[in-house]
């Protein structure tokens, strides 16, 4: 075994592994945990009009 076979090694457990996170990304039964990820960084907006430090 020489520096090229672990090199192919690599990088088919590196394909291998992003086909199961492609696989995992559009997985229908997890569409509910990815939508909330997705809006993750709006859920702490304030309103417009609020002055800056007082939340409701």
């Amino acid at each position: 075994m020489d520096v090229n076979d672990l090199r192919v090694a690599v990088t088919v457990f590196s394909f291998v592994l992003f086909l199961g996170l492609v696989a995992d990304t559009w997985n229908r039964r997890r569409k509910h945990e990815h939508d909330e990820a997705a809006n993750l960084p709006f859920s702490g907006e304030q309103d417009v009009n609020e002055p800056r430090g007082e939340k409701s």
